[in-house]
């Protein structure tokens, strides 16, 4: 197989004229968020795309005038003579030049779940075999949507959750699994897991596996990048989380390192909500930030030791999606009613206080029933992914509006979560995956604008 070593061909100077290959992309195409309360004189007019119109495929329920094509599935034959493995979780979209774009999508594998073929390389073993979990990378035609290649590009990873796509032309794919010899999973593990790795958009087959170590060790959730500056934002799905940041030594160049920091609140230790809405919407919070200690932590407490330090909790932090000058945070288990809430986070980028307010707390299961990926729409709206955990699921997209109204974009009706919710950069098409078995959708229509 091709070995890439992650952005090694890519055009760094583009990230330092404060836009990156894939978010200039994205800017142009009206994909951020024109930040969250009142973007665009037209938003507080949309209610919603209409009732859902049950699909005779028993796939995917979409609003009229919508449409879905099926992309790739669990089983399908790939270019690099393997098979789409399945799980697929966190995923991003990037362009690639030439009339081409690129999904990179993660696979949630575990150890002894089958890998869709043989792995020569990776980075962790259990008894001497690469283990399963990494990603695919699908090459579509950026006009027609064809899938021109398909292929493994990440392989000997545990639990590829979710991440994010950086402004120089890259995934981060994030490890929810602090795990290693003897732990979770079984014996034999070779080494510690729970880190963030680098897949480059131009990659042409399995990729060097370095673990970017100065990002921490724990339960990674999902990433984003500030465009400006080149922070990486982090998640953890734990409830009792913080939120990280991490301060590259060079922007664009993270396995050179930096410092990772967890988030404090200024007067508020806990944003879960659970003993009462105590966090009112939309009132924002000054917030710093503090060095993390002993960031690979072996023991898994790297956000208990945050915590004691003054860092505020998250009830599991999933989801973050970058916007314009803000990102957004999905707590899928916070609120008063326990089913989820979305922060909003404004860096001042050393002009300004960083700020957090609660942007949406879903109080009923109608709004959003435990929210996980999510990403910013064409028009500022917000599509969060559902991933129910009740015995029969009723997985649902749900838009919010850039004033905070909750509404129904999509029903899936297969008894599996939705994730990886990104767009084309040019703003027509919306991808999603089914969890399992593997399918990845695009889905276009009559956009609110």
């Amino acid at each position: 197989m091709t070995a890439n070593r992650p952005i090694s061909a890519l055009d760094r100077r583009r990230f330092l004229g404060a836009t990156g290959m894939a978010f200039a992309g994205l800017v142009a195409s009206g994909c951020v968020s024109r930040t969250a309360m009142g973007a665009g004189s037209g938003a507080s007019a949309f209610t919603d795309y209409g009732p859902l119109v049950p699909d005779p495929k028993d796939l995917l329920d979409l609003p009229r005038g919508f449409s879905y094509r099926l992309l790739s599935s669990l089983g399908d034959a790939m270019d690099d003579g393997r098979t789409v493995p399945d799980k697929g979780d966190g995923m991003g979209c990037l362009p690639l030049g030439n009339g081409e774009i690129v999904l990179i999508r993660n696979h949630e594998l575990v150890p002894g779940n089958d890998s869709g073929g043989d792995l020569p390389i990776g980075f962790g073993t259990r008894d001497g075999e690469v283990v399963p979990g990494g990603t695919t990378n699908i090459v579509l035609d950026a006009r027609t949507l064809d899938v021109k290649r398909e292929f493994r590009t990440l392989a000997g990873t545990i639990r590829n959750c979710s991440g994010g796509i950086t402004p120089w032309g890259s995934w981060l794919t994030c490890e929810e699994s602090p795990t290693g010899p003897g732990q979770r999973y079984g014996d034999g593990l070779a080494k510690n897991h729970g880190w963030v790795f680098e897949v480059p958009a131009n990659a042409t087959g399995l990729v060097d596996p370095v673990p970017l170590k100065a990002m921490g060790r724990f339960n990674h959730e999902a990433a984003c990048v500030d465009p400006k500056t080149g922070i990486v934002y982090l998640t953890e799905d734990r409830d009792d989380s913080v939120l990280y940041r991490f301060i590259p030594n060079r922007p664009g160049r993270l396995a050179e390192g930096g410092k990772l920091q967890a988030m404090v609140i200024d007067g508020l230790a806990d944003t879960r909500n659970w003993e009462g809405t105590a966090i009112p919407v939309g009132r924002s919070y000054d917030v710093r930030w503090i060095d993390c200690d002993d960031v690979e932590a072996p023991k898994d407490d790297l956000r208990q030791r945050s915590a004691a330090k003054g860092a505020a909790l998250v009830a599991r932090g999933e989801g973050i999606h970058w916007g314009e000058d803000d990102l957004f945070v999905c707590s899928t288990s916070g609120g008063a009613k326990g089913l989820g809430q979305i922060f909003r986070l404004v860096p001042g980028r050393g002009e300004r206080a960083d700020t957090v307010e609660l942007f949406f707390e879903s109080e009923s299961e109608d709004q959003f029933n435990f929210g996980d990926n999510l990403t910013v729409g064409p028009n500022g709206h917000l599509i969060v992914c559902e991933d129910q955990y009740t015995d029969i699921v009723d997985n649902h997209l749900r838009g919010i509006t850039p004033d905070g109204r909750a509404y129904d974009f999509g029903r899936l009706r297969m008894q599996t979560e939705l994730a990886g919710g990104c767009f084309s950069p040019d703003g027509k098409w919306f991808f999603v995956n089914a969890y399992s078995p593997t399918r990845t959708i695009a889905i276009t229509g009559p956009w609110a604008t």
